[in-house]
């Protein structure tokens, strides 16, 4: 990725929340990124199939959504046939802390499963540091085929 690409994070929530949560804990930390937000599963293939508009450096990916849920999205991106959807890096961002959906989140092709947390100085710090551990590896998924970064 060149230095003056435009730095999408494409943020799949339901909630207005957690949307505007989101907000605030990135825009004044990473002022570089764009923040992107769909409210429905639905949108997301079509969103990162869009060629006349920039590619997400990363998606954060809730699981529990109306309609397609996050299992159903993250199956659909690992299983399409353009890399530009498949190869996206996907952050799954839940409040769930169930070891059957961290365990499933992998298993679809999940690159990193983070909790999200009720406190908001929590929901921050680790918010930020999952999109700082991407941005220090240049946005990129390891080679190596099935391979995930936990």
């Amino acid at each position: 990725m060149t230095p003056d690409a435009e730095q999408v994070v494409l943020v799949v929530e339901d909630s207005d929340e957690d949307r505007e949560a989101i907000h605030r804990a990135l825009s004044r930390s990473h002022p570089e990124l764009v923040l992107e937000f769909l409210p429905d599963g639905h949108l997301v293939a079509d969103r990162l199939r869009d060629t006349g508009l920039p590619r997400p450096v990363l998606v954060l990916l809730d699981l529990n959504m109306p309609g397609a849920d996050g299992f159903r999205v993250l199956a659909d991106i690992r299983a399409d046939p353009a890399p530009r959807v498949r190869d996206v890096i996907v952050v799954v961002f839940t409040s769930s802390t169930t070891s059957s959906d961290t365990d499933r989140s992998y298993e679809a092709g999940a690159d990193s499963y983070v909790y999200k947390p009720v406190n908001f100085a929590l929901f921050r710090t680790v918010l930020q540091g999952a999109v700082e551990y991407w941005r220090t590896n240049g946005y990129a998924r390891p080679d190596a085929p099935g391979a995930a970064v936990r």
